[in-house]
């Protein structure tokens, strides 16, 4: 398997870390009745428990670029030295995001965003 799918099944793994940790500051913040209920009339999360959420929300909208380009290129055989870098770029930003936004750090998340979108750009680049 190349590096870009092993990237991606990693990325996966990350996007489900992710859930995790968020259902966890839910329950912290509103107890276990709330999350095994319809969830209706929960109050908005606060804290690193909302950012957990946000991040876990803003992972999903960028797997689903990340992971079509990584099949395309598996499928049309055209992985390089820049789809390498552009998977690598993605997934070590995603993971850095996740810490930086849990944390609160807006500034280095903004920063992290734009860098795990350059990794996406440099893949898309060698496709088209």
């Amino acid at each position: 398997m190349g590096l870009e799918l092993q990237l991606l099944a990693w990325a996966a793994a990350l996007t489900v870390v992710q859930a995790l940790i968020h259902t966890v500051g839910v329950m912290l913040q509103v107890g276990m009745s709330p999350l095994v209920g319809n969830r209706e009339g929960v109050s908005e999360l606060t804290g690193w428990a909302g950012r957990a959420g946000r991040a876990h929300r803003n992972m999903l909208e960028n797997m689903v670029p990340f992971a079509a380009l990584v099949l395309v290129g598996h499928a049309t055989g055209a992985f390089n030295e820049m789809t390498a870098l552009g998977a690598q770029i993605f997934f070590w930003a995603r993971l850095a995001y996740l810490v930086i936004y849990i944390g609160g750090i807006p500034w280095a998340r903004t920063a992290l965003y734009v860098i795990s979108v350059i990794g996406i750009v440099l893949i898309f680049a060698q496709l088209v």
